[in-house]
């Protein structure tokens, strides 16, 4: 048995200066460095210094759907690791919403591959601090694409993140319509840890009309009207 690891870490929300500095070592010192994709704005900090990497975005094309791709993208890191060590990253934090890591944690167990997932800043910190709640008074975070979630009567305060196209966006809104007011006021959470972040207030029936919407949105949907009642 070889001494090779597969490590895992995440680029943070898009600022370069949020990747930790943990993080940043183990890009310093990596052997073999693989993107799950290049289209994060960290990124760039790594073509500053001239770091190598591949990525996974051929993939994208070529993979009908996401479950496709991420059973794909495990499979070929659970072979690379096999020649040598790989240091895998990911937009955000390997452990918020990274489907790729959930399924690697049990591939890498099954076929005895050493395996370290760094801590990292997730895009929810700058949430929080955007929309200006602490999780612990109660709160879900939903994905885009998860129809049944969205669907579901709505007990609390709501994050829906991954809504990275108009077209995403028209199918929350729709789903949310089901128990929402179309009028009902949302928070929508752009570009969040940039120079360019938004935060604007719109009504639930203009989410699909914003022409900004990209891979790095999410909205918030106050379970009570009385929330922007709030000091």
């Amino acid at each position: 048995m070889n001494d090779y690891r597969l490590t895992v870490a995440g680029l943070g929300p898009g600022d370069a200066g949020l990747i930790t500095r943990e993080t940043w070592a183990q890009i310093e010192r990596a052997e073999q460095i693989v993107l799950r994709t290049r289209i994060h704005p960290s990124v760039s900090a790594l073509d500053d210094v001239q770091i190598s990497y591949e990525t996974y975005d051929p993939l994208y094309e070529e993979m009908g759907d996401f479950d496709a791709l991420y059973a794909a993208i495990v499979t070929d890191l659970c072979t690379r690791v096999r020649t040598g060590s790989v240091l895998y990253l990911v937009p955000g934090s390997p452990h918020v919403a990274e489907r790729t890591v959930q399924l690697l944690r049990p591939a890498a167990e099954r076929e005895g591959i050493p395996l370290d997932i760094l801590s990292g800043m997730s895009f929810l910190d700058p949430l929080f601090a955007a929309v200006g709640i602490d999780p612990v008074n109660g709160l879900s975070i939903l994905d885009a694409l998860n129809e049944a979630q969205i669907r579901a009567v709505p007990t609390q305060d709501r994050i829906i993140t991954q809504i990275y196209s108009r077209a995403i966006a028209s199918d929350v809104k729709l789903l949310l319509m089901e128990h929402c007011d179309d009028a009902q006021e949302v928070l929508y959470l752009h570009h969040l840890s940039l120079p360019e972040q938004d935060v604007r207030r719109i009504p639930l029936y203009a989410l699909d009309r914003q022409e900004d919407v990209d891979h790095l949105t999410s909205i918030f949907v106050p379970y009570m009207p009385t929330f922007w009642e709030n000091p």
